[in-house]
């Protein structure tokens, strides 16, 4: 299977939107609201353009990741770094390595921009695998003062957050208003919501994680 990684061009946005709300539909909740989240993103200050790509088959776009800039609060300073996500692929597509290949597509395009850091809240076993680290061997905390398992961090370069530590703000861009979430989501095609296993299982991994 020939996978393309390109940028995302503006004839692309209605259709990432689309197939976001396909992989995210039921999965954590009844419904989805990172359909909205990607629509929003992209006029964020905090959105990253340049790390902005969609994997296509045959020129068809099957999946997306989307970067935005977000800090480290510390006592003296903030310190700026990445955060990545929604990762999306359609639902017929997943499970053969195109987030996989997102990711390891942007991870060095990220330190060539000069950026220190990434970080994310994702499942560590997943993750590891790209060399993402428990945000407690950094002394960074989520805006509780925690070290919950599914925050996440890689570190660009060697030594990157030498003598950085304290509070991990994923900033404005990933703040969702629930009502405008509903509202946009009236634009695509009804779909039933429901409870699924998948939301059961998300729950346990929150509860362990988070």
């Amino acid at each position: 299977m020939e996978i393309e990684v390109r940028l995302e061009e503006e004839g692309d946005y209605r259709i990432v939107e689309d197939l976001t709300r396909e992989a995210f539909w039921n999965l954590h909740f009844p419904g989805a609201d990172e359909h909205y989240l990607v629509h929003i993103m992209r006029s964020a200050k905090e959105f990253v353009k340049e790390l902005d790509f969609v994997a296509c088959l045959n020129n068809k776009v099957i999946g997306n990741i989307m970067y935005a800039e977000s800090k480290i609060i510390d006592t003296d300073d903030e310190h700026a770094v990445l955060t990545f996500g929604p990762v999306s692929v359609l639902p017929e597509y997943q499970g053969k390595g195109i987030g996989a290949k997102l990711i390891n597509h942007t991870i060095p395009l990220a330190k060539q921009m000069g950026y220190r850091a990434i970080l994310i809240y994702g499942h560590p076993d997943y993750y590891n695998r790209f060399g993402f680290k428990a945000s407690k061997r950094f002394n960074i905390t989520n805006k509780e003062g925690k070290f919950p398992a599914a925050l996440l961090v890689l570190e660009l370069y060697l030594n990157a957050l030498d003598g950085i530590h304290g509070i991990f703000d994923e900033g404005p861009a990933y703040q969702i208003d629930a009502e405008a979430s509903a509202e946009f989501d009236k634009s695509f095609p009804a779909k039933e919501k429901f409870k699924t296993e998948s939301q059961e299982k998300f729950l346990e991994i929150a509860e362990k994680f988070l």
